[in-house]
């Protein structure tokens, strides 16, 4: 199987484990969409660039207080929330949830998958 089909394996395993997500999406660090799965139509580039500019602000946080390397990033607003995990050196897996989505099921699935993309790459 090619590593983008892989890839997108590990997006569907992560929304079949958690139907009620909006959408996940993997993403280089530069913020360019490698590959998503949105049930609303949002736009893959603009939350690739969202969540690139969420994790590069988190990395500089986290080296100027000298925390090690970043993991992840989760914004909340009103009507849902989105959650930005590393995924190796390269990439980024982003997971957007509506409004009272269950956040420990959904770090516990997330964090699995960034791991397993980070070592695909």
């Amino acid at each position: 199987m090619a590593k983008v089909e892989l890839l997108k394996s590990q997006l569907e395993t992560l929304k079949g484990a958690i139907p009620e997500l909006k959408g996940v999406l993997l993403a280089s660090n530069e913020g360019l969409p490698i590959a998503h799965s949105f049930t609303n139509g949002t736009d893959p580039n603009r939350v690739a660039a969202l969540a690139a500019a969420a994790s590069n602000l988190g990395r500089k946080i986290s080296e100027n207080l000298s925390a090690g390397a970043l993991g992840e990033i989760t914004v909340q607003s009103a009507e849902g929330a989105l959650f930005v995990y590393s995924a190796g050196s390269k990439a980024i897996l982003a997971v957007v949830t509506p409004q009272g989505a269950n956040a420990g099921l959904i770090h516990l699935e997330a964090r699995q998958t960034a791991k397993e993309i980070g070592e695909l790459f």
